[in-house]
């Protein structure tokens, strides 16, 4: 393992700017974080860095200002604008709700300017920017006030009566204002249009992320203003090549660090502008990329599926780029996506722990199926159960190190996800003999029947590819003969009805595409599959829905 990069692990004597010391005491013990490495992304950072300034400060230092920034039907804001707008709201809050460097503040609401002004404001006013989806309810708002203890908030007004409810549940969440209803809008123009960023250390927290729960109880993860930067070096330069002359649409949102990479980090860092779409239906997201001549869009496998079969509605032509995360991309919705567009779409596979993407490809080094090969500044590896490194071709755990990676807020699972400096992702992959990365299933979408193991996935990816199946979810059923069987949930295509001939039908249409022993011996046509609020298939929900009907 190699030497441990200057200020990989803050300790108390290191510089911070943050007067509230929550989150340096609530980072994992040093011997638990993974292994940082710089070099071969050929990124650096000086020691006091505060990621808002390199975001928005620097791009008005450079010339930017009058170019556009961010646009919705909402409203279209400038350089110039933004950072106004986002002096204010920093102003409003230091002054009117007393937040000072250390305190974390929740934002809620769906993607728009104000939401991106308002992170903007928090990092530079030197707080933590806790980003929550809009879908959440109060239930669920309690546990994120409650683990990062916040007692800051801004809001969308449309969304406040279940943060409100929150707050009586949890006893935090004393201070909350919000925008929509003219409470923030008045305090930001009694308040000065100038403000000082807080200078921060590039070791402090600035994002505490939640992660979306595919398994059960979110976890939250912590970045510094370093890995802010870091990921929109790595993906948004590296991998796509991101120039002023971009503009950045998609439908994660930004309390999701995918959505906070692609519609925030990226083209800020590169002087490009975001489009932000509120509702991201699929007409609305096509409607977009054709109003505001999109260059590169950011969806998950299932949205472009959609999108593929309303592209030839809208003019597309301005993309140059598309990008898939969150699920597994199914070959067969790489290939739809492809002839409607003509664009190969980009894979990639990341992680809340990780920030962002850390695997994937571009232009003739994609591999349709392949999730691609370790970024700039990324080492990835399989190991087996027992740690060891497996040769190409052979199933086992997946690990990565590099620019970023997990510090779980004071969570004992911390030990589980770092191990030996490595980030073990919770994935099943295959290398093959060129370094490119095979997704075969998540730890636990394994199904061992009669003996055999069997990724849901790749049953899910065959399913897909039938014309009737519109999405699709597999887990295994207890089976007293067989340990486990193949089960398969499947939403059908508009017009479709299940029926068991359809069933015999699609039995049929997998065992000719995979091994006839992986095919789902049981289907259950159902009209929605349970989804977190960034879009990802919960199995776990399936499974647990399954134990209950067996226990009763």
């Amino acid at each position: 393992m190699s030497e441990r990069p200057p200020s990989a692990h803050p300790d108390a004597r290191a510089f911070t700017a943050h007067q509230d010391p929550f989150a340096r005491n609530h980072l994992p013990p040093a011997a638990q974080w993974p292994d940082f490495r710089f070099d071969g992304a050929g990124i650096s950072y000086p020691a006091r860095m505060n990621c808002g300034c390199v975001l928005l400060d620097d791009a008005i230092a450079d010339g930017h200002g009058p170019r556009p920034a961010v646009r919705a039907d909402s409203a279209s804001w400038t350089y110039a604008e933004l950072l106004e707008r986002s002096n204010r709201i920093a102003n409003v809050l230091v002054s009117d709700l007393g937040v000072v460097p250390g305190n974390r503040v929740l934002l809620r609401g769906a993607n728009s300017p104000y939401v991106l002004a308002a992170w903007l404001a928090v990092v530079r006013a030197g707080a933590i920017a806790v980003t929550t989806m809009p879908m959440l309810r109060a239930k669920e708002l309690s546990q994120i006030a409650a683990k990062a203890e916040v007692e800051h908030a801004l809001c969308d007004a449309r969304l406040v009566p279940e943060l409100e409810q929150a707050a009586r549940d949890t006893g935090r969440l004393g201070k909350i204002l919000s925008w929509g209803d003219g409470r923030l809008e008045a305090l930001m123009q009694a308040r000065p249009a100038t403000f000082r960023p807080v200078e921060t250390s590039r070791d402090d927290t600035c994002v505490i992320a939640f992660t979306s729960g595919t398994t059960g109880t979110p976890k939250a993860t912590m970045h510094f203003h370093r890995d802010v930067i870091a990921m929109a070096d790595v993906v948004g330069g590296h991998l796509l090549e991101t120039s002023p002359d971009d503009v950045f649409a998609g439908s994660p949102p930004l309390g999701f660090t995918f959505g906070l990479g692609a519609l925030l980090a990226f083209p800020l860092r590169f002087r490009a502008s975001t489009v932000l779409v509120e509702q991201p239906s699929p007409e609305n997201l096509l409607a977009a990329v054709a109003r505001y001549r999109v260059t590169a869009l950011f969806t998950a496998p299932t949205m472009f599926r959609a999108l593929a079969a309303l592209a030839k509605n809208f003019d597309v032509s301005s993309l140059r780029c598309a990008v898939s995360a969150g699920e597994p991309l199914p070959k067969a919705t790489s290939d739809l996506w492809h002839a409607a567009t003509g664009l190969r779409l980009i894979d990639g596979i990341g992680a809340t722990e990780m920030m962002h993407i850390f695997i994937s490809a571009k232009g003739a080094d994609i591999r349709p199926g392949s999730s691609g090969r370790p970024l700039p500044g990324y080492e990835a590896r399989v190991l087996d159960d027992s740690g060891q490194p497996l040769p190409p071709g052979k199933v086992g755990r997946l690990a990565v190190r590099g620019p970023t990676g997990c510090r779980y807020l004071d969570d004992p699972r911390q030990a589980e996800y770092v191990v030996g400096g490595w980030n073990i992702t919770g994935d099943r992959y295959l290398v093959d003999a060129d370094g490119y990365f095979w997704f075969q299933s998540r730890a636990d979408d394994m199904i061992v029947s009669s003996g055999y193991n069997i990724a849901g996935p790749e049953v899910e990816s065959a399913l897909i590819g039938h014309p009737a199946v519109r999405e699709v979810a597999v887990i295994g059923a207890p089976d007293e003969q067989r340990g486990q069987i193949v089960k398969a949930y499947v939403v059908l295509q508009p017009g479709q009805v299940g029926s068991a001939e359809l069933t015999r039908a699609l039995q049929d249409f997998v065992k000719a595409a995979v091994a006839p022993y992986k095919y789902p011996r049981v289907i259950d046509f159902v009209d929605q599959l349970p989804k977190t609020p960034t879009g990802k298939v919960q199995r776990h929900v399936l499974r647990q829905q399954l134990r209950d009907a067996s226990a009763r």
